[in-house]
């Protein structure tokens, strides 16, 4: 088989044997691609990218030891070379830009059906960029509404107090509000910063500077 010809080698990383053992069968059939390795975190991909030399990797993000987003900076820095297709099962705005903003190729989400997820993979070993139709949408949309993660007054009062450690009932009594305000205001902190609960708020925010 010639050099042009020869098939985008693929390593996989993700922390759960079963996943793994599913995307090493999507790409069995097809001679496009050789699935050189496995990985369970991203320490794991590191040694493994220096070892096996693939030409792409397919990368989860939350994962034990290591995740995806420090990995995919890791690799930028040791193997600028090998692209990164992120497959993943979460889409908020703190999952995708960091992982953007890292170096990933492209971002898929493990919903995807198989063809997308070859035609994806084709797409990124090129080094095009591959995103799909959800977080395009999702990128899209925050580009029209650049508003919508900035922070009223109150919710930075109420992002303030929460990250410091204090409960719903004791941010009502320090900002004179009800607890059910206090709610209210934290959904749409959720919102705005792209995360779905308190923890994923408290980290947004001090990745934002919003607190200190």
């Amino acid at each position: 088989m010639s050099e042009q010809s020869a098939p985008v080698r693929l390593l996989i990383v993700d922390d759960h044997p079963i996943v793994r053992d599913g995307l090493r069968g999507a790409f069995a059939d097809s001679p496009e691609f050789e699935v050189v390795g496995e990985a369970g975190n991203g320490a794991e991909a590191l040694d493994r990218v220096a070892e096996l030399k693939p030409d792409l990797v397919l990368m989860d993000l939350r994962m034990p030891v290591m995740d995806g987003v420090t990995a995919i900076h890791r690799l930028g820095e040791t193997a600028p070379g090998v692209r990164v297709l992120v497959l993943t099962t979460f889409d908020t705005d703190n999952d995708v830009l960091p992982a953007i903003e890292a170096g990933a190729t492209g971002y898929l989400l493990k919903d995807a059906p198989t063809e997308e997820l070859l035609r994806a993979a084709r797409v990124a070993a090129r080094g095009d960029a591959m995103l799909s139709p959800a977080i395009t949408k999702r990128l899209m949309d925050r580009v029209r509404r650049p508003s919508l993660g900035v922070l009223s007054a109150r919710e930075l009062e109420v992002m303030r107090l929460v990250a410091h450690g204090s409960s719903n009932k004791e941010v009502a009594g320090k900002l004179f509000i009800t607890e059910a305000s206090v709610k209210t205001h934290l959904l749409r902190i959720y919102d705005k910063l792209g995360v779905r609960d308190r923890a994923g708020a408290v980290g947004e925010a001090f990745r934002r500077g919003l607190v200190t």
